[in-house]
């Protein structure tokens, strides 16, 4: 089954057909909230709000490894993250959707794996390339065939958060080669990684990163929600094709 995670500007899927909600306990702790299953063109989707559904867990705060066992609990195999970003990149312009293909990770202090404690055997995960390249090439054909421009490829730099970067800070992702920063992206992917769980992400360029055009002295507060809220649209119009051509594969 396809899960979707939503993160700022997607708490809810507008296009999803609700048949019902799920509370979920794991061995973590409990997820962000209930799971919500439903339907998508008549397709079986998994829903889960990453900061919950009225936007109140921090980034820094997320049970990510308790969001990521109570989707595979439930069947989910792949996974979507939708993510807010800041743009570094120069075409990284506000509204632009990107599909990554690298991460630096920079947060510190999170719960970021699951083989941690006196009884686990030590266990390493080849993190090479962080995103399943199946997902993300589907994610790319369903943007064309959605007729939505979508960039492909480029470094995702996870930040700690919540307080927003200094241009010094986003001067140093840039020198680092990020191309984009999110606070949302580790370890969520690395997590997916080790459940087994094919994980790609689509990021929402939201605005320039601090330092950069419009953000040069200060980021825009009030701008990035009316630029969120178009891009989500098509975020969901995207979606919406995977889920079809899943089921015309």
């Amino acid at each position: 089954m396809l899960a979707i995670i939503g993160g700022t500007g997607l708490t809810q899927l507008a296009n999803l057909e609700i048949t019902h909600r799920q509370v979920m306990r794991t061995p973590y702790g409990e997820p962000s909230g209930p799971m919500t299953f439903g339907t998508i063109k008549q397709h079986e989707v998994m829903f889960l709000a990453r900061h919950g559904y009225g936007h109140t867990i921090p980034p820094h705060s997320v049970n990510y490894r308790a969001n990521l066992w109570a989707l595979r609990d439930q069947g989910a195999q792949r996974v979507i993250a939708v993510s807010a970003v800041g743009g570094i990149r120069a075409d990284l312009v506000p509204g632009t959707l990107v599909v990554p293909d690298q991460i630096i990770d920079y947060t510190h202090d999170r719960a970021f794996t699951f083989f941690d404690g006196n009884e686990q055997a030590v266990t390493h995960i080849d993190f090479t390339l962080p995103y399943s390249e199946r997902v993300r090439q589907e994610l790319l054909a369903a943007a064309r065939h959605a007729g939505e421009a979508c960039a492909d490829g480029g470094v995702y730099a996870a930040t700690q958060g919540p307080r927003l970067d200094t241009a010094a800070e986003v001067n140093r992702y840039r020198r680092d080669g990020a191309d984009m920063l999110g606070m949302t992206g580790m370890p969520e992917a690395a997590l997916a990684r080790e459940l087994g769980l094919e994980y790609a992400a689509i990021a929402v360029v939201v605005n320039p990163a601090a330092g950069i055009g419009s953000s040069t002295r200060a980021i825009e507060l009030d701008q990035i929600g009316p630029v969120a809220q178009t891009a989500m649209a098509r975020v969901r119009h995207i979606l919406e094709c995977v889920v079809e051509c899943d089921g015309a594969a």
